[in-house]
């Protein structure tokens, strides 16, 4: 869920407590849009530029910069609770194997930190692999390599119930190549950090 959303959310709910409506960019920067519906039911879409506010109920919606004060003291506060923005770290495998390349030792060090230093950390641990081998145990290949990640985050002190570990074989792949082709890029585990 993008962090625009998070800030939208609220003040949509509220409703009655307010009546425009703000959309922060998400965690890339991008400008959001926002479906709302009236009360006959017939949906108005409303595309917010960054860092702008729009008036609810209008029948066409326009959005405007927030101008020299910014946001509303409550609109500020949304922002300064926010968790931080979810981090990815990738490891490489060697062909076939569990065993993580060189390259990737430092990734670990980094990957520690940064789950030690948020609060209930939500982790997903997501393995791939290459097409090289059979779909079938490539699925397996990449179940232990998300398992060995997570064993690995364990034995560092980390809660395993705030943490999944899937594998997606030879699917999702980040470089696209051809059945039975070692692709060094492709052998890999995905750590989400949230």
């Amino acid at each position: 869920m993008s962090r625009a959303w998070l800030i939208a959310a609220p003040l949509l709910l509220a409703g009655c407590a307010t009546s425009s409506l703000v959309l922060m960019p998400d965690d890339e920067g991008h400008q959001g849009s926002v479906a709302v519906l009236e009360a006959n039911g017939k949906p108005t879409e409303a595309v917010i530029s960054e860092q702008s506010r729009t008036k609810l109920g209008d029948a066409t919606p326009n959005s405007k910069p927030l101008g020299a004060d910014g946001l509303k003291k409550d609109e500020a506060a949304l922002l300064t609770n926010l968790p931080p923005p979810a981090k990815s770290f990738l490891l490489y495998f060697d062909q076939g194997t569990v065993n993580l390349v060189p390259s990737s030792a430092g990734v670990l060090a980094n990957l520690r930190a940064e789950i030690a230093s948020r609060s209930g950390p939500e982790v997903e641990v997501i393995g791939h692999t290459d097409t090289v081998g059979s779909a079938e145990d490539n699925d397996k290949l990449s179940v232990r390599r998300a398992e060995q990640v997570l064993e690995w985050l364990v034995s560092q002190g980390f809660d395993r119930s705030e943490m999944s570990a899937v594998g997606r074989g030879e699917r999702d792949l980040k470089v696209a190549t051809e059945d039975n082709t070692d692709n060094a890029a492709n052998r890999r585990v995905e750590v989400i950090v949230r």
